[in-house]
């Protein structure tokens, strides 16, 4: 499918023609894939095992696009995505999981207020490092609970949406007895920031429509204790992937696609199958001839991407409590903390700071030197014998040209079919990523499910299709293909 060599003018009828007579007369239909996230492994694992010729270009120089697992501290930390949502059976991905003998530490069970961690190993500290009683956490958050569940009722009296904070808001002005003063308050502010990081964006811009509608498999949440990569090497086994390969241009003509890479290299399949994250598709980065339809395009832009960053610190020393995570207070979610110990989950003296929404794209204006040192500052006050990390690793989701941004959510007013949208093809285009699962965007599995869905989808299209083309006779063939070949040539002027 890589076209490079037959496009030189020297060998462009002995080469491209020969080529593409040869593979429209195989029984082994052609697709490329763009992406090498999950979902573009798990497209590619599909199309590869039923015999497609299967080629993936990815713009990064390594696997697994917003899944990173970093080595360099001597051991697994995972940059991007680290859980597993859903320890059941039902999970899409629990079979791999298996038998890969992968380690899953459950951080909750079902239902838990913050999502991916229960209330029962946790140590929330004051701005000036006081403990905060853990009878206040859980008497506010069982209060938090409550003003959530009223905002229900906000929403079935409003026809119109609005945002999670406003519906909050609302809920408190009419039940004052929910209001917290004080240190409470502060407690208030932390739960909805843990919220904030779930969604990867603030509440003042997820939607009181959806933001609970998502399905969300049993089980709880599990750490991936050795990180999400052996999953996706799993994924990638024997097939073509391109590394540096940018995709510029994704282009159709005569039932034929071809993609063009930021060199000016062009390949030519069946179909392609498209999962780079919603943010590159916002942004235009990749232009499409013609151009996607209308109701394509505005799916694609009424979508939110939001933004959640990592700083992993490294100690020689642990001097933290044996608690699963450290939290900072605060009079508002901006200036809230949260820090996953990694210690307790894998036994590596390592802590990860976690943030999210704007925040998350301030923490990206700083140096990562500055980042850690802002880090470090909170760990001192709450334990004044905190030692310097001897390494430290800093994300970028959001100003990363290859994802600009880590997830999607659900912004205020969006349309009820966007979803629908968003995963329906586009003549032999198909689309997957996180994105556009059926039910579960923004997770690891989601993303896998979709990306198995597009390769179904498209399996389909092309056998239908290819398959009525075999009684044409030969002739006929290799005339259409004459007619193809020359736009093909000039489209990577």
């Amino acid at each position: 499918m890589d076209t490079d060599d037959s496009f030189s003018s020297d060998n462009l009828l002995d080469g491209t023609i020969a080529s593409l007579i040869e593979r429209r007369n195989s029984s082994h239909p052609s697709v490329i894939v763009i992406g090498a996230g999950i979902s573009g492994l798990a497209a590619a694992r599909i199309l590869h095992d039923a015999s497609f010729e299967v080629v993936v270009l990815e713009s990064r120089d390594r696997l697994g696009g917003r899944i990173h697992t970093d080595y360099s501290f001597g051991c697994p930390v995972d940059m991007g995505a680290s859980w597993l949502h859903g320890v059941c059976n039902e999970n899409p991905l629990a079979p791999l999981i298996r038998c890969l003998g992968l380690t899953l530490y459950r951080t909750s069970g079902d239902n838990s207020v913050l999502y991916d961690h229960d209330l029962e190993s946790y140590a929330l500290f004051d701005k000036h490092g006081h403990k905060v009683p853990q009878q206040m956490v859980a008497e506010v958050g069982e209060t938090f609970e409550k003003i959530l569940k009223k905002t229900e009722q906000v929403r079935d009296e409003h026809t119109s949406d609005m945002s999670v904070l406003q519906a909050i808001s609302l809920v408190l002005d009419r039940h004052p007895e929910l209001r917290q003063g004080g240190l409470a308050y502060e407690v208030l502010q932390w739960y909805i920031c843990r919220m904030e990081a779930w969604f990867a964006a603030d509440a003042d811009m997820i939607s009181l429509k959806c933001w609970d509608q998502e399905h969300v498999l049993t089980g709880g949440h599990g750490l991936m204790v050795q990180g999400y990569d052996p999953v996706i090497k799993a994924l990638a086994k024997d097939i073509d992937v391109r590394l540096n390969q940018r995709v510029t241009k994704v282009s159709n003509l005569c039932n034929k696609v071809t993609v063009t890479v930021e060199e000016g290299r062009n390949f030519i399949a069946d179909a392609v199958v498209i999962t780079v994250p919603i943010g590159i598709l916002k942004a235009n980065l990749i232009q499409f001839e013609p151009k996607l339809p209308e109701w394509k395009l505005s799916a694609i832009s009424g979508l939110g991407v939001g933004n959640e960053n990592k700083i992993a610190l490294r100690f020689d020393t642990v001097f933290w409590p044996n608690v699963e995570l450290i939290g900072v207070v605060a009079p508002t979610s901006y200036a809230c903390g949260y820090f996953l110990n990694l210690h307790k989950a894998t036994g590596y003296p390592i802590l990860v700071y976690m943030a999210a929404g704007r925040f998350a794209y301030d923490l990206e204006k700083l140096s990562d030197k500055s980042a850690a040192d802002f880090v470090m500052l909170q760990l001192k006050k709450m334990f004044p014998d905190a030692t310097e990390p001897v390494q430290y690793l800093v994300s970028h989701w959001g100003t990363d040209p290859n994802s600009l941004g880590c997830y999607s959510y659900d912004i205020v007013g969006m349309p009820e079919d966007l979803y629908e949208r968003l995963r329906a093809p586009v003549g032999n285009y198909f689309f997957a990523g996180e994105a556009v699962s059926m039910d579960h965007q923004g997770s690891v599995h989601g993303a896998y499910s979709a990306g198995v869905m597009a390769a179904e989808n498209c399996q389909r299209y092309l056998l239908e299709r290819l398959g009525s083309l075999e009684k044409i006779q030969m002739v006929s063939l290799r005339s259409e293909i004459l007619e193809a070949t020359f736009p093909l040539r000039i489209s990577r002027m």
